[in-house]
């Protein structure tokens, strides 16, 4: 289940399983006796207060306490508004409940050993005011775990921002797919661990909605991953070509060679300026060096047809031989990755106007937060900005991150979800880098080979856990490979 659905989707998936004949209260009691289950495997019939909305997750919630009670937990309930107004299904459930249904004030905490938050789905678009975020808050200061039922209310489905206040659960049931704001930072952290469960939605759905963003997995990618060939050479792995700044400056494109190496491209040059030619001659083995002194013998290095991918950009500075050596690269058609100053090297209006129009398909920019906002809009939802950002440029848009989006010009997005904290370590971009260049070296497209680059970057940390520097990347990835091939 890679499929990343909106908001609007999967409405659209609700309303698609009632056309083939689902009733909308039979989708909102298998919710609910879903969300009971889950609860009951991981709590145990703890003494529980349910939080209930005025709309379909509160509906949710009198399913889950009528489940809850009948498995032996002591259930409370209390209702954001009048139990009269409900509507549709949630009015069906809510009648079914047998309890008590008490009013929404932080007396219903008392003596709960848990609490489900029902109140708001991922719809919801305006801030949690009065005695919803009271009640929320107050069970967060008491120190109970609460239980989310869709998302944590005030997190916006589709962006994962808060909207006014959003509480901290320790789990989140959500409904046949995952929402971009179940995997977009804050929203991530807040809904805990995530549960996806079946509630009868069948999967032929996906095919009228169409959904465009996915889970970062190697599902996505492996197909396009280039088998060995007992024929095959180092020349038919391709030649990959990673440009190195001046003397003091080199360490991060040798991470990056390192990197498009061990991941598989057959040959690896760096190409040094002349200056600090001994310093990476002192450092390299099986990467080979080619030294440069100007653009004229920097395009005369990259006029091997063989030296089918480029990567520009790490320790490189930022000036204007910089922005020659990616427009040389670019107009020889290579495959191009533009990491850290390849592409603040384009910041300026003009600058970013010529280098868009360079830019294609086979194309990879691996910006930071920063870097992203020095050449496209940096406002908003970070899954939008990302697609945006890609369908501007031409270019697979790689937006880094705890929750990296990668995005294709013809707005496939991936969110990537294996990225462990040690990752925030000098270097780790470079080797990232290196990662997508050897990739697309071997002939992966552009978008697989980021979001395999990706997969395997989070992977070999990992692997690596604590301790972790981005010399140790490179080396532990034979491990991950190993694991994806068995």
């Amino acid at each position: 289940m890679t499929e990343v659905l909106s908001v609007k989707q999967m409405y659209g998936a609700d309303r698609a399983a009632m056309k083939l004949g689902i009733a909308g209260e039979t989708l909102m009691e298998a919710a609910g006796r879903e969300v009971a289950e889950a609860i009951l495997e991981q709590f145990g019939a703890l003494p529980t207060t349910i939080l209930c909305g005025p709309g379909n997750n509160g509906g949710d919630g009198f399913v889950i306490a009528r489940h809850l009670k009948k498995a032996g937990a002591k259930v409370r309930v209390a209702l954001l508004g009048d139990k009269s107004k409900l509507r549709g299904d949630a009015a069906i459930m809510a009648k079914r409940w047998r309890g008590r249904v008490r009013s929404m004030d932080d007396g219903v905490l008392d003596d709960a050993g848990l609490v489900v938050d029902a109140l708001f789905g991922a719809g919801l678009s305006r801030k949690i005011t009065g005695a919803a975020r009271h009640v929320l808050v107050a069970a967060e200061r008491r120190g109970l775990p609460i239980v989310a039922v869709d998302i944590p209310s005030g997190v916006q489905g589709d962006s994962g921002q808060v909207m006014g206040h959003a509480p901290q659960a320790v789990m989140t049931v959500t409904f046949f797919r995952p929402k971009s704001g179940h995997l977009l930072y804050p929203g991530r952290d807040l809904c805990g661990e995530i549960w996806v469960v079946d509630i009868g939605i069948p999967d032929d759905v996906l095919t009228t909605i169409r959904p465009q963003t996915f889970v970062n997995d190697p599902a996505l990618w492996l197909p396009s991953w280039p088998p060995l060939s007992a024929v095959g050479h180092k020349y038919s792995r391709g030649h990959a070509v990673v440009l190195s700044g001046g003397a003091g400056k080199t360490g991060a494109a040798r991470l990056a060679a390192g990197a498009a190496l061990r991941v598989g491209a057959g040959l690896v040059t760096v190409a040094s300026p002349k200056g600090a030619l001994a310093e990476n001659a002192a450092h390299l083995t099986a990467v080979m060096i080619d030294p440069w002194r100007d653009g004229k013998e920097f395009r005369r290095l990259l006029s091997d047809p063989r030296r089918n991918a480029v990567c520009l950009g790490p320790g490189a500075g930022v000036n204007k031989h910089l922005r020659d050596n990616v427009l040389a690269a670019l107009n020889l058609g290579k495959a191009v990755v533009l990491d850290a100053d390849a592409i603040t090297a384009f910041a300026t209006a003009t600058a970013r106007k010529g280098l868009f129009q360079k830019l294609h398909e086979n194309c990879i920019l691996t910006p930071h937060q920063g870097e992203f906002g020095r050449l496209f809009d940096d406002h908003g939802d970070k899954l939008e900005r990302t697609r945006s950002a890609a369908a501007e440029c031409g270019a697979v848009v790689l937006l880094k991150g705890p929750d990296t989006v990668i995005a294709a010009p013809d707005g496939r997005a991936v969110i990537n979800t294996n990225a462990p904290p040690e990752l925030a370590t000098a270097g780790s971009g470079d080797v990232l880098a290196g990662f997508c260049t050897g990739l697309l070296a071997q002939g992966v497209p552009a978008f697989e080979a980021a979001a395999a680059a990706c997969w395997l970057h989070g992977a070999a940390a990992s692997q690596f856990g604590p301790g972790l520097t981005a010399e140790d990347l490179a080396p532990t990835l034979p491990a991950v490979l190993a694991e994806l091939r068995a």
